[in-house]
């Protein structure tokens, strides 16, 4: 639970450093509602894990790497991040690129439906980690989201990071976010290799279900 707070808080505070600190002001209604649509369902989703799953959600809080090839992706995702998040600021400070307000709505519903599918990728896979790695006892989950992609948590990031720029009005830090694509498909490339070579039964998986992300695309 402290551990958990911790984290909570600390991304709460930083984030909202990124944001304001370039902008220089904090009213930076933008940045008001991605941190009110950010933060507010990753608490309801902390707070239910942690009464119905709290293993689940100790395995989620791990972000330690043992791949060489994740540690890297981790590092370029958090450089990412903070570029984007920095742009995003001074876009709004100095005016760059103004974003008409229905996109930013409708980036909004785009962010909160890719959440609503997050949380049921988190029901689905009681193994979900945020590291790569093989549990004990784990087996191969085919049903639900796994039955129309491999990796239903990365599709459901994709549209969340990519919307996350949008929700800010800042087109700028949409195309620095556009990074993550081949950063994820770094990160699968890499999981998919330890996965077939520990993991019973996931190369005929592999075989069954033939997109990683979404259907017809990759």
């Amino acid at each position: 639970m402290a551990l958990a707070s911790t984290k909570f808080f600390t991304g709460l505070v930083l984030v909202g450093l990124l944001l304001f600190l370039p902008a220089g002001t904090i009213h930076y209604p933008c940045g008001w509602l991605l941190m009110a649509v950010l933060f507010v369902p990753m608490f309801i989703v902390g707070v239910l894990m942690l009464l119905r799953s709290p293993e689940l959600l100790k395995r989620r809080l791990n972000a330690k790497e043992k791949e060489t090839e994740q540690k890297k992706v981790v590092a370029l995702s958090g450089v990412m991040f903070i570029v984007a998040f920095v742009v995003a600021g001074l876009n709004f400070r100095y005016s760059w690129i103004a974003m008409p307000t229905w996109s930013v709505w409708s980036a909004v519903a785009v962010f909160l439906l890719s959440y609503i599918m997050y949380a049921e990728v988190v029901r689905e896979n009681e193994y979900l980690s945020r590291t790569i790695e093989v549990q004990e006892n784990q087996k191969v989950i085919d049903t639900g989201l796994y039955g129309i992609v491999r990796h239903p948590m990365y599709s459901a990031t994709v549209l969340m990071f990519l919307s996350m720029p949008l929700v800010l009005g800042s087109l700028p830090s949409f195309v620095i976010m556009l990074a993550y694509i081949p950063i994820i498909v770094k990160r699968i490339s890499n999981e998919e290799k330890v996965l077939m070579s520990e993991l019973c039964g996931y190369r005929e998986y592999c075989n069954r279900v033939k997109y990683r992300l979404f259907p017809f695309v990759y």
